[in-house]
């Protein structure tokens, strides 16, 4: 048996030797992670190594096969659904595709949350919308558009909105920039940074781009794919700051980093 570990206060969320599969796929393994107040953590690591099913974990929208995961020191096993549906009100969520309710305006959008969760009333909803779409650089006038009326780039910000209407204490963005040019994306990284410089928010940031990696993190972590493991082999191939990561000499990291393929082209070869 494990020894017991004590959560400290400046860890808002905990995974303990969590392992996540999905039938006989197994994509976490024995995956120990904590993300500390008022950081931005960031996640890297090639596609398929899990770091999407890591979000869902930490914020409880999935549950692992083993292990804990653990909100301020207390286990979410320990928490009734109501309590859990209640702790992630705290909790802001940007999706990969921004994931925008289609038949809904932009207003509607960001305005869903607020109206399911809280008794405000409506010119006090409407006022957090305009302020929050403010926030991501959008005028009021776009508030009657529906999302097939927008540019990625604007979806991308409709969605950050959203996720920021509850004012949370806790930040997560899936791929914040996938699909959008090297200026918006850039946009994009500014506006995580403003997040966090108008209010004291917590940010974990699961990302392939290696310039947001460079604007917007405190910390880093590196997931690799256990199909490319050793049984017993860490998953968590890297753990530390921007500085060490781009100066590691771990082939791995120097590989995802620089975006070389290395050995990779003849393995595929090899697999035809």
């Amino acid at each position: 048996m494990l020894p017991l570990q004590l959560s400290t206060p400046d860890k808002v969320i905990e995974l303990r030797h969590v392992s996540r599969s999905f039938g006989s796929q197994h994509v976490l393994r024995d995956l120990t992670i904590d993300v500390r107040r008022g950081e931005t953590l960031v996640v890297i690591g090639e596609s398929g190594c899990g770091k999407s099913v890591t979000l869902k974990l930490m914020m409880s929208l999935l549950q692992p096969s083993v292990g804990e995961v653990h909100w301020n020191g207390r286990p979410t096993t320990s928490l009734s659904q109501k309590q859990i549906d209640q702790e992630r009100l705290k909790y802001g969520y940007l999706f990969q595709g921004a994931a925008l309710f289609d038949s809904m305006t932009v207003f509607e959008n960001v305005a869903f949350g607020l109206r399911q969760n809280t008794e405000f009333p409506g010119d006090e909803i409407h006022q957090i919308v305009v302020d929050r779409l403010r926030e991501v650089g959008l005028p009021k006038t776009i508030c009657q558009k529906k999302p097939a009326e927008l540019s990625g780039g604007m979806k991308k910000r409709v969605g950050l909105a959203r996720a920021m209407a509850l004012m949370p204490d806790v930040m997560f963005y899936d791929e914040p920039t996938t699909g959008l040019d090297p200026i918006m994306s850039d946009v994009i990284n500014e506006l995580i940074l403003h997040v966090r410089q108008q209010r004291p928010v917590t940010s974990v940031v699961v990302t392939h781009d290696m310039r947001t990696v460079e604007k917007v993190a405190d910390r880093i972590i590196m997931l690799y794919p256990l199909s490319r493991l050793h049984p017993g082999e860490s998953q968590l191939v890297f753990e530390g700051s921007p500085e060490t990561a781009f100066s590691t000499d771990d082939v791995r990291v120097q590989q995802f980093i620089s975006g070389s393929a290395g050995d990779r082209i003849e393995e595929l070869l090899q697999a035809v």
